[in-house]
C-alpha cells in the first residue's frame, strides 16, 4: 500500500488523477467513482513533469539543514540561499538530488544542488558577497534554485 500512496503523490504533483481500485471489473474507474469502491486521488495542483520527478522517489544523496528564516522563505517560493544553511549532511556532487530539512529534521523540499557537499559546507551562513572569497569563483545564484526544487 505504501508504494500505491507514493504513486498517488507523484501523480498529484504532475496534476494527474489516480484511482486505486479493482481493475478486474468493467469500467473500473467509473465503478470507483459511482459506487465509492476504491479510492480516487484528485490533484490539488499541477507542478509539471520535472517537479513530479523531483518530488518522487529519487535516491537523495544528502540533506541541507536550514534555519527558520530559510524555511519560511522556501514556503513563499524562494530559492535556497547559503545564508539560510546551518548544516550539510551526506556526500553529493553538483546536480545531485538532496533533501532540504528544518532543524527538527522535517523534510521541507527536494531539489538539485548547485554545489557539491564540500562547497555547501564551506559557504554555510555566508551572504553571496562573501562566497567568492571562499569558493575561489563567483557564486551561483542559489544553493538550490526554486526551479529545481519541489516543496513537500
Amino acid at each position: 500500500m505504501v508504494s500505491k500512496l507514493q504513486a498517488a503523490h507523484i501523480a498529484e504533483l504532475a496534476g494527474i488523477c489516480l484511482v486505486i481500485g479493482n481493475g478486474q471489473h468493467q469500467r473500473p474507474v467509473e465503478r470507483v467513482i459511482a459506487q465509492g469502491i476504491g479510492t480516487l486521488f484528485l490533484p490539488s495542483r499541477k507542478a509539471g513533469a520535472r517537479k513530479a520527478w523531483l518530488g518522487g522517489r529519487l535516491r537523495l544523496k544528502g540533506s541541507l539543514v536550514v534555519d527558520a528564516g530559510a524555511a519560511a522563505a522556501l514556503g513563499r517560493g524562494s530559492s535556497l540561499l547559503a545564508k539560510g544553511l546551518v548544516a550539510v549532511e551526506g556526500v553529493f556532487e553538483r546536480g545531485d538530488p538532496v533533501a532540504i530539512v528544518d532543524a527538527d529534521g522535517s523534510v521541507l523540499a527536494h531539489g538539485l544542488s548547485e554545489y557539491d557537499a564540500a562547497e555547501c559546507a564551506a559557504i554555510i551562513g555566508l551572504h553571496s558577497t562573501e562566497q567568492a572569497a571562499v569558493l575561489g569563483y563567483s557564486p551561483r545564484s542559489s544553493v538550490v534554485h526554486r526551479d529545481q526544487m519541489v516543496l513537500k
